[in-house]
Formats: structure tokens, sequence, C-alpha cells
């Protein structure tokens, strides 16, 4: 049985996906809620492990191993909200990590060791079966660069910064950690990011922000990406 690994952004989009499987089961292992259950694909039953990460490159990459050393996935999709740094996309467009880098790390030292890159990439697969899916579901989206690190970007200054070091068309925190992860275990990995904002606010704002919608729109969107699996 193929088995997909999933991570969310939010406790709700979890909720909602487990609302979609069978035979659902739930444990709290190494700090993390997660779900398991089954789901009717195109191929066939899937297996699905689900949880929410936790914000930061670390909380992302622990999430990402434990799910790849306790239940083994063919593939890992990880969604969640970023911060635009396009001026062609607006709030809700989605952008694809297509490629993925890291905006405070220094890659020729991290690229020394497996697997031996200095960007990551989300899966060419899983790529088109997101493409098809939001298609379907008339959300406008690009495969793009997403550049992630630990701290909050907001303020023209900083976001000049960022867009000169990486090229980057969203910005967030968890996003090459988890396809580095993924990538060391040869694990294909998919990114997606709804963009949530500007990257023109202070944290101190941006945590006051009402994603509830979001987590509705995240879920359906994975619900239709596994459907097609």
């Amino acid at each position: 049985m193929t088995t997909i690994a999933i991570i969310g952004a939010m406790d709700e989009e979890v909720a909602h996906i487990a609302e979609s499987l069978s035979s659902v089961t739930t444990a709290h292992h190494a700090g993390l809620n997660l779900t398991e259950g089954t789901f009717e694909g195109a191929a066939g039953t899937l297996r699905v492990a689900a949880t929410v990460s936790g914000m930061g490159t670390v909380n992302a990459a622990s999430a990402t191993q434990y799910l790849i050393d306790t239940y083994a996935p063919d593939a890992i999709i990880f969604s969640g909200i970023a911060g635009n740094l396009n001026r062609e996309l607006r709030i809700n467009d989605v952008v694809l990590g297509k490629t993925l880098r890291y905006l405070d790390s220094d890659m020729r030292l991290i690229g020394q060791s497996a697997p031996g890159t200095d960007e990551f990439h989300s899966d060419p697969h899983l790529l088109d079966v997101a493409d098809a899916a939001l298609d379907s579901m008339g959300i406008h989206h690009i495969r793009g660069v997403i550049a992630t690190g630990n701290y909050f970007v907001a303020g023209d200054e900083l976001v000049a910064k960022v867009k000169e070091q990486t090229g980057a068309d969203a910005v967030e925190m968890e996003g090459a950690a988890v396809a580095h992860v993924a990538a060391r275990n040869d694990v294909p990995a998919l990114v997606i990011r709804a963009l949530s904002d500007e990257a023109d606010v202070e944290y101190e704002e941006f945590r006051t922000f009402d994603i509830t919608d979001y987590a509705n729109v995240a879920a359906r969107l994975v619900l239709n990406i596994l459907g097609r699996l």
C-alpha cells in the first residue's frame, strides 16, 4: 500500500483531512499529534499519516524525519502559508516549491553533506499532480522559488535583501527544511505555500490573522491531490 505523509500548517487542516479518511487512529509522539487513516486514491487505497510540525526549520525537520522513520512514506506533502515576494501574485495565490533555498545558511558548508546540493526541489510528478488539482479548484498558482529562514521577514529593506539573496517568490520558515530532510532520505516531497500577506507586516500583527479559511482550502487541496495519486 502506498503511504503518503502530510505536514499541515494548522490542527484544523489536519482535522478536516481526517474527516475524509477511513479507519482513523490518533497518537502523540515526539511532540507531534499524529493522525493515521486510509484514503481511496486514483490507483488504489492510500495509507495517510498527517501532523502539524510547528514553526521553524528545526520543528519542520524533526517532524519530517519522524514521519519518515515511523511510516516509511512513499511521498511527503507539506502545505502552509508564506509571505509574498512576487509583484505578479496576490494574497491567496499559491506558490508550488519547484525550488527551495535557505536564506540564512551557508550552503557551501551544508552542501558538503548528503544530499550534496545547495538547493532543494519538489518532486516533478507531485508538481504535475498539484498543478492539475489547483487548476481544477480555480486557484491561481505558479511553480516558483521559496525561501526558508528562521526569522520573520517584513519590511522593504529585509524583503529586498531576501529577494537579492534567493530570487524567491515567497518566504517562510519551514519548506526548505522539509525538502532537505526528504532529499536526504530519498523521499519525494511537495511543498505548497498559499500567500497570506505581502511580507509587509510585523509578526505581532501577523499573529492576529485569522487563517481558518486557509485550513479549509488547504485540506481540500491536499485531498484533491491524494485523489489523483
